[in-house]
Parts: structure tokens; sequence; C-alpha cells
């Protein structure tokens, strides 16, 4: 079944960033409406539903006991590339977290060359200081 809502473009990105994350829904929501400005929450559950995604994994069971993070001041972020795949061709999905608030920085770009990363870095920065000028 297709969307009347997102794009296949939008759809992979949603895919890719909650496989990639395992964020919870409304975290997902927060982090991708910066990329996909009329995401709602319905729209974002019916495409993870529509995919056989929308529940997270139990995380209870035979795994090893989970050690602790090491404390990290807000502005430590965990930055990742993700490839997505659409029927556009190969897109790249940048990924920034920061460790202690969770705020996700996210744009889906068509190369990864450094000329796009460090434009990104630029970007996340600008978005980070405006962040914490509002809280």
């Amino acid at each position: 079944m297709k969307s009347t809502v997102l794009s296949a473009e939008e759809e992979a990105t949603i895919l890719a960033f909650r496989q990639h994350t395992l964020l919870p829904l409304d975290d997902c929501l927060y982090a991708l409406q910066a990329t996909i400005p009329h995401l709602t929450r319905s729209s974002l559950h019916r495409c993870l539903q529509r995919h056989g995604i929308s529940r997270l994994p139990e995380v209870s069971g035979d795994k090893p006991d989970k050690r602790k993070f090491k404390p990290h001041p807000i502005g430590y972020c965990h930055i990742d590339i993700a490839e997505v795949r659409t029927e556009e061709g190969k897109l790249y999905l940048f990924v920034a977290i920061d460790c202690t608030s969770k705020f996700a920085d996210t744009e889906l770009l068509e190369k990864a060359t450094t000329r796009v990363v460090a434009d990104f870095l630029r970007a996340l920065l600008t978005a980070i200081s405006t962040r914490s000028t509002q809280c």
C-alpha cells in the first residue's frame, strides 16, 4: 500500500531513521519534522505500521547486562550517516543525536562528500546554539 501523504523518498527516510536510531514514535516525530515539515504523528505511525516496524523490539531476555554510558555534557553528539535507497536512487541520511538531551538533527542529502559533511556540521552547530538560546 502506498501513502497518500508521504513520498517514497520521505518514507525511506523515516524507515532508515527508525531502524538506525530505534527511537520511540514521538522522538522520531520530533527529530524528523525538521526534514519532513508536513509529517504528523498519525502519518508517521501509519508509515511505520505499513512497513512492520511500528513497535520497538523487546529488550528483555538473554541479553548481557547493559553497561552505562559515560555521562556527557549537553552538546556531545553521536553523528552517523546511513545510506537510503529510493526509487530515484541512493541518498544519504545524516543523523546527529545529543547523547544527554536526545535532541536529534537530520538531513537527507544526495552526496556524502567532505564539503557536504562540513555543511551538515555547520548547520548542526547552528541548530544546537539556536536551541540552547531558546531554553
